[in-house]
């Protein structure tokens, strides 16, 4: 059986997945909310394993691994620092403090293709957008999920996240509201014939 691979993530209404330095938006653009968070918490209550690409790892895992006070991290963040992790790098030797992340080198669609094979539970990616587009392009992304915070950060939005894309068609799969603004859309990416 072929594991599940989703691509998990969060993006404003215009389709950027951060912002830079003169946009004051805050964490999840200042939209967070309880229901976003225990939704969040719920995603990485079950098993499953996170893969990264070097540039999300090398951001997010001194932030979740690092953190002086790890109470203060949202629930979900502490899960998902106790999901095992695979990172897919040529450049990193270090697994930056993660508890059980695995560093990989070589080309990323033999490691996924190869994961998805063996691994006995699902996959999850977070951010990786780069790696991701790679993915998706190459037909292993099942799930594409993606959280839309209710924003437009023209001036200010870094990282489009599906810059470069091929074309692809989107079967609904779930749509849910949370906090009353924020949209989670879940699809089934299939490339446009």
């Amino acid at each position: 059986m072929t594991a599940t691979y989703t691509w998990d993530v969060f993006s404003t209404l215009d389709g950027f997945g951060s912002y830079g330095a003169e946009g004051d938006w805050g964490g999840y653009w200042g939209k967070q909310g309880p229901e976003l968070l225990a939704h969040r918490a719920q995603i990485f209550d079950s098993a499953q394993r996170m893969v990264f690409g070097a540039t999300t790892f090398r951001e997010t895992a001194p932030v979740l691994a690092g953190g002086d006070d790890p109470n203060a991290l949202d629930e979900w963040n502490v899960r998902t620092l106790r999901t095992p992790a695979t990172v897919i790098s040529s450049t990193l030797r270090d697994t930056l403090g993660w508890p059980d992340a695995t560093i990989v080198s070589g080309d990323a669609v033999d490691i996924v293709t190869r994961l998805k094979e063996e691994s006995d539970v699902p996959l999850r990616s977070q951010g990786s957008l780069s790696l991701n587009r790679t993915l998706l392009a190459a037909g292993l992304v099942d799930r594409l999920q993606v959280t839309v915070f209710p924003v437009i950060s023209g001036r200010s939005g870094t990282s489009p996240i599906l810059q470069g894309a091929d074309d692809f068609d989107l079967e609904l799969l779930e749509s849910t509201t949370l906090d009353g603004h924020t949209q989670e859309l879940v699809y089934r990416p299939t490339l446009h014939r």
